[in-house]
């Protein structure tokens, strides 16, 4: 089975349940680490971590935060090592930090985003694989993302 986790803060709680309730139609197994429900409150700098620490261990391939504008949650993303976030407002940026980027954390604005819209823009993030329409790029996309990880292990020190 398929899993993924996700995490939202009272501002992106309603798109990250529409979301949710997507992904467990289509047949995967999720775990929200919050929020549960939209009266209580955690920040962003609370949640964020949690998925990002899971994501980047491994025990999970990919990750989805939900925030007002996605942003804070993608700053807090990307300072753990492994964790390659990318904030995303439409369907194209979501199929392309995949296809070139290997994004593998996606956040999303709960202000911003219609949960149609962010349906579409998780099912293209979800089914599109590394350089796929860019098979001509392969080489040299590849050798950028290790170049990413050579300076993340720079930085990470």
């Amino acid at each position: 089975m398929k899993k993924i986790i996700l995490g939202s803060d009272k501002s992106g709680f309603t798109l990250k349940e529409a979301v949710k309730e997507y992904l467990l139609e289509i047949g995967y197994e999720v775990e929200d680490v919050g929020l549960l429900d939209i009266n209580d409150f955690k920040a962003y700098y609370e949640v964020a971590p949690k998925v990002a620490k899971r994501v980047a261990s491994g025990e999970y391939e990919k990750g989805m935060l939900f925030c007002g504008t996605g942003m804070g949650m993608n700053i807090l993303a990307n300072k753990f090592k492994g964790v390659y976030a990318a904030v995303v407002e439409g369907s194209y940026s979501s199929k392309m930090c995949s296809v070139v980027n290997q994004a593998n954390v996606l956040t999303m604005g709960g202000w911003i985003i219609a949960p149609q819209k962010a349906i579409d823009m998780v099912e293209r993030w979800l089914n599109t694989g590394f350089t796929e329409g860019l098979e001509h790029k392969h080489d040299f996309l590849s050798q950028a993302f290790k170049e990413v990880q050579r300076i993340e292990e720079e930085n990470f020190k």
